[in-house]
C-alpha cells in the first residue's frame, strides 16, 4: 500500500492545529460550513432557488443567502425552525462533550415521558 506523501498545506494545517486558538476556530469554521452545505442542500432537494425559499419565509433572498454562507455563524434557532418547515425538515441539535465520548441528542419530535397519576 502506497503511502501519499502530505503536501505543504497538509504540514501547514498540522502545525497550525497546535495553537488552541486557531485549532477552535477552525473547529468552529467546520460547523457553520455543515450547516450551510446542510440548508443549500435541502433548498436545491425541494426544487427552490433562494428567492422561491425566501418569499415562503417572508424575507429576502440576502437573508438566504447568508444562511447558507459558510462564514455565517449568527444562525437562530428560531430561524432554523422556520426553513426546515419550509422544506419538510426538522432540526436536531448535538452537543458532544469535549472527550466526544458521549453526544446528548436533542431534536424536535417530541420527547415521551410519563405523567404520574396521583393515588
Amino acid at each position: 500500500m502506497r503511502t501519499l506523501k502530505k503536501t505543504n498545506f497538509d504540514l501547514y494545517l498540522e502545525e497550525q492545529l497546535k495553537d488552541p486558538v486557531f485549532a477552535e476556530r477552525f473547529e468552529r469554521a467546520g460547523e457553520a460550513w455543515d450547516v450551510a452545505l446542510q440548508l443549500a442542500a435541502l433548498r436545491e432537494k425541494a426544487g427552490l432557488s433562494q428567492r422561491d425559499l425566501a418569499r415562503k419565509l417572508k424575507t429576502s433572498q440576502q437573508n438566504i443567502s447568508r444562511l447558507e454562507s459558510p462564514s455565517y455563524e449568527g444562525h437562530s434557532l428560531s430561524m432554523l425552525r422556520r426553513v426546515a418547515e419550509a422544506l419538510g425538515a426538522t432540526v436536531r441539535v448535538v452537543f458532544e462533550s469535549d472527550a466526544r465520548s458521549e453526544a446528548s441528542v436533542l431534536s424536535e419530535s417530541p420527547v415521551p415521558y410519563r405523567i404520574r397519576k396521583k393515588s
